[in-house]
């Protein structure tokens, strides 16, 4: 298994963002703002789901791929660490899902 985590991931878009958006298409990305990349991330999940469904399992891994990095360009553009997402995650775990969701509809 690859040592390659999000959190490399997170730091190259970071990296990434502060060239120019002749370089780069992450920096292309932000420079566009976060609409251009919201729908980019749209897209890819939808592409995702495609892959999914039809059981193609070569092209989902690579969709979803496209998914997370994505998704780290809206969250970099948000400002949002990959951290902030990572707490909110740990903290869902500490109980069982159907328990977090019941809890969310009686709210």
């Amino acid at each position: 298994m690859s040592g390659f985590s999000l959190s490399d991931l997170e730091s190259i878009v970071a990296e990434r963002s502060k060239v120019s958006p002749e370089q780069s298409w992450t920096a292309k990305l932000v420079a566009a703002g976060q609409p251009k990349a919201a729908k980019k991330l749209g897209e890819e999940a939808i592409e995702a789901v495609m892959a999914a469904v039809t059981g193609d399992r070569d092209n989902l891994t690579y969709e979803a791929a496209d998914v997370l990095y994505h998704l780290l360009v809206v969250l970099k553009i948000a400002e949002i660490p990959l951290e902030n997402v990572m707490a909110e995650l740990e903290r869902r775990t500490a109980q069982s899902g159907l328990k977090e969701k019941a809890g969310r509809q009686s709210s």
